[in-house]
Formats: structure tokens, sequence, C-alpha cells
């Protein structure tokens, strides 16, 4: 379908809005601490909006829908396993101890709790992680707007990538948390009709079911073996290498979503943030999962809605939404729905950037390169590191074209990152034995066995790059087995050295770890301020879905 004038009238009006919002903000951007930490000025409806909306990219929007077409309802685990636990988990014990410790960033919470060596180490692995997200978004975004628009890919690149880093570069966190608040409703309302038209067109629930694979019809059927199902993991992986290992490792340890609860004005608003988030949260796979499934319902009924191939020669599962916003929106609708992607992929990429600037800044520039600084010099840091940030995106951009799903990509870099180190944040929240040698060693022995049973195993064709060993059914469930096994190793290895090695003081430990910090007095709260009655209702609903489509 060609875009009509109004349509990019659309689109033309939200880039300037998202450039305004971070003009508009740049002038209370005064400090190092405005520009990378907001203050901890932020009301909590804008930071539980931000929460979500900042894992609302390209990973999520674009991502989901792919994965919805690939593997079918089994993608709900991404939500109902993979994400609304560690929500709660996150909101009721972990946050007390980040907000607590008065630390700015996840690295330094670590440097707080083990040592020097470990923030670091977690600080380089993060950053390395947050500017490769975001060139995922970056490549997204620049694929859209070639194969919809018409739009040379370079020139996409480095056209999104200049209004990114105009709000980002002007508001900071600020701008990017205010951003994403707006995306998040533009992604709602984009969105959200192609849902209802194109499951009109496919006949409604009783078409899906009539044209589409029964093995992808079910949440939980069908794992008892990897062959039984076409995401191809079993019940095993699926509970611990995504329910847990991933899962906690994102959303309790990962510094771009627990930023944005570190954001809100107080502890209780900071608590209440993922948990609050977690709501919306389990409703979404009904924007961004089902347009996958309705695409194969409509493949089984009508000709044009074949996706394309990508560089390698696979099925390009990325483009379902672009296609279905080709084939069912009109003129200005589809230019909302196409703002609507726009948006997902500037949020994931600014936040990502502005994760990335903060942990350099204080964790890696400020503790190794310039200690005694002024408030000034930071600030200017980190506008100069935002700066790098985009490049580096740039850059990553093209390696995400290798992909046929970039959700497949994201889950094999959190497996590297994420899956060790919510190994080292469970021991050390949990233990207080855990010392920094323990931390320092099983990290680095954690992440290497990731690195190594990716050298050893293929699947889709991607990996084996150290000896063709084995074989997985699917890069998920590849991604989930090096999860688990990065997670196990690194859990092993820093009880076996911390046990050899000396802890800390408990002096030195309280506010840091479970056991010597002064517990909250939950219960005088009313049930919608208190985190823990707020968290047991979303794990009701979220078990009452599991059931009915079991």
């Amino acid at each position: 379908m060609k875009l009509e004038l109004i349509d990019y009238l659309i689109i033309a009006l939200y880039f300037a809005i998202v450039m305004g919002i971070g003009l508009v903000l740049k002038k209370k951007i005064k400090t190092g601490n405005d520009f990378l930490l907001s203050s901890h000025n932020i009301p909590l409806w804008i930071t539980c909006l931000a929460f979500i909306s900042a894992n609302l990219g390209a990973q999520e929007v674009l991502g989901m829908a792919a994965n919805g077409a690939k593997y079918g309802l089994y993608t709900m685990h991404f939500y109902w396993l993979g994400a609304a636990l560690a929500m709660i988990f996150l909101g009721v014990y972990m946050m007390p101890f980040y907000y607590g410790s008065k630390a700015r960033s996840v690295p330094e919470y670590l440097k707080l709790r083990f040592d020097e060596k470990t923030r670091t180490f977690n600080a380089l692995t993060f950053a390395a992680m947050t500017v490769f997200s975001s060139g995922v978004s970056l490549y997204a975004l620049a694929m859209l707007m070639k194969v919809i628009l018409g739009w040379d890919f370079d020139l996409s690149i480095w056209l999104a990538a200049g209004v990114v880093l105009v709000y980002t570069f002007s508001g900071g966190l600020t701008g990017a948390i205010y951003n994403e608040v707006l995306q998040f409703f533009l992604i709602i309302i984009g969105i959200a009709p192609l849902v209802y038209i194109g499951l009109d067109k496919a006949g409604g629930i009783a078409g899906i079911i009539q044209h589409v694979d029964d093995a992808k019809l079910h949440v939980w059927k069908g794992l008892g073996s990897p062959a039984n199902n076409p995401m191809g993991i079993d019940a095993f992986s699926m509970v611990f290498g995504l329910g847990f290992v991933l899962a906690f490792g994102y959303w309790c340890t990962d510094f771009l979503v627990v930023q944005r609860a570190m954001a809100t004005r107080n502890l209780n608003e900071a608590q209440r943030t993922p948990v609050l988030a977690a709501f919306p949260k389990i409703l979404m796979p009904a924007i961004v999962i089902l347009p996958g499934i309705i695409l194969l319902a409509l493949q089984g009924q009508y000709s044009g809605f074949e996706l394309p191939v990508n560089v390698n020669g696979d099925k390009d599962y990325n483009m379902v939404l672009p296609l279905l916003l080709q084939k069912l929106y009109p003129s200005g609708l589809l230019g909302l729905g196409i703002t609507a992607l726009i948006a997902s992929f500037m949020s994931g990429m600014a936040g990502n950037v502005t994760a990335f600037n903060t942990v350099f800044t204080y964790d890696i520039y400020q503790t190794h390169i310039k200690k005694k600084a002024s408030d000034l010099h930071y600030l200017m840091v980190g506008k100069a590191t935002t700066i790098a940030g985009i490049l580096i995106s740039i850059a990553t951009a093209y390696v995400a074209r290798g992909f046929n799903s970039i959700m497949d990509l994201l889950q094999l870099v959190f497996s590297f990152v994420n899956a060790p180190l919510f190994a080292t944040f469970f021991l050390g929240m949990f233990w207080k034995r855990t010392t920094g040698h323990g931390a320092f060693w099983g990290l680095l022995l954690g992440t290497s066995a990731a690195a190594i049973t990716h050298g050893l195993s293929v699947a889709e064709g991607k990996g084996g790059w150290l000896v063709h060993a084995f074989d997985f059914y699917s890069a998920t469930g590849q991604a989930f087995t090096i999860a688990s096994i990065s997670f196990t190793v690194c859990l092993l290895f820093t009880i076996v050295i911390s046990l050899f090695t000396k802890a800390k003081d408990e002096k030195e430990l309280v506010g840091l770890v479970y056991s010597l910090t002064p517990k909250q007095d939950l219960k005088s709260k009313t049930w919608y301020t208190n985190p823990l009655y707020l968290g047991l209702i979303v794990l009701m609903i979220t078990i009452f879905f599991n059931i009915l489509f079991f």
C-alpha cells in the first residue's frame, strides 16, 4: 500500500514531538544527576509506564509478533512465565536493596556488596549488551522504513539514530522516560486496531483454530519433548531456562529496567513500579503476539500474506507486523501504525542508550579514569557517551541483519550477560558468606561457559564456531540451554570460591544482604500501596491465564 500525505504528516508530527520533548526538558538538565538519574523525581504512574515501555522496543513489538508466527502461543511464556513472576520478585525483594543502598546503578550495587572488579566486569558486559540491543532496535526500524516507506536502509538508520540522539542528548534520562510514556500509548493505539481488523478478516477465533496448526495453539501441551512443539524445547528448559534464569536475570538485574524504578520519589513507589507494571504486561500478548497468529490464519485463507526471505535465504519472521500493516491498514491508519512501530524502536534504542551512558559515566569513567572531577565534567562525559552509544548502535545494527528473529538474537545475548549475573545477585543478596572473589570468578566462568556452549552447539545455522558437537531444534532452545548452563556454572563456582575466600564483615553488609537488613512493615500498608498484595493479585491472574490456554 502506498502512503498518502496524511500518513507522512502523522510520522513527521511524531518526530517533531519527541525531539520537542527533549529540547523542552533541556532547560531543566543542569547537573550530571539530572541528566543520568532524573534526580529521583519522576511520579509513580510515569515510571510504571516507562518501565513497560523501556521493554516495549523492537524486540517486543516486532520480535514477539515474529515469534508468534514462528512458535505460536508458546511465545506467551515470555510474559506469563518469563516476566510477571520476576517483576513481582524485583518489586517486593530486590528494590529495597537497590533503592535503599543509594546505588546509582546495578554495577555500583555490586561494588557495595562485593568489590570493584565485580562491578567493572558487570559494567563492561552490560555496556556491550545495551549498545547491541540498541543496534537491534535501530536495525528493525531501518528495515521497516525500507520495506514500507521505500527508504534506503542506510539512510533510515542514520535518520532514526539522529532523532533519538536529539532527545536523549537534550533531555537525558528524563527525556527518554517521558518519551517512553508517549510511545506506550502510541503503540497501543497504533497496533490494537490491526489485531481487530486482522482477527475479523481471519474469521475470528474460529478461523484461527481452523487454519492454524494445533501445535501452535497451546501454552503447555507438547512440552514433554523438544520434538513435539514448534519452539523445540522441553518443559524443564522452559521453566528453568526462561521462567527462572532468563526472566529473573533480565527483570531483576538489567539496569535498563531497574533504572526506571529507581527514578521514583521514594522506596514504596520504587517497589510498586515493577509490580503495577506487571498488570498491563500480562495483557500485552493480545497486542504483540496475536498478530503473528493472525498472519498464520490469513496465510491459510488468502494469497499475498507470504513472508519474504532475509539475506540468508531464511523466512523472515521479523516482517510479520510490517506485512500486516501493509495489507490491512488504510491510509491514515497506516501512518498511525507505522508511527507506533517507529515509537517502539526508538523506545528500545533510547532506553538502552540512557542505561549505557549512566553505567559508562559512573561505573567505568568515574571509577577508573577520572575519580574526582566536577559534576559539570561528568555531565559532559554523559553527553559524549550518549553520542558514542548511538554510533556503536549504528554499527551493531548491521550485525542483526543475519537473524530471522531478533527475539532469538536478544535471548542469546541475555543468556551470556543476565543469566550468570542473576546467580551472582541471588547469592549476594541471600547468602552473606558470598565473597567478592567468588562473585567475580563466578561471573567470568559463567560467561565463559555460555560462550563455550554456543561454540559447541548449532541452531538454525548459528553457533558451532568451536566444534559442531550437537544441535538444537531452535535458536530459542539453544538460548535457554546456554542460560541454564551459564547460571549453574556461575552459581557453583561462586559458592566454592566463596567458601575458600574471606567474606566482608557483617557491618559492611547491612542494607545489602536480606538477613542483615531491617524488614519493612508491609502489613500496615493498604492493599493498593502494598507491593506484596499487588503481586499476589498479579500471580493469581497469571495462573488463570496459564490454565485457560493450557
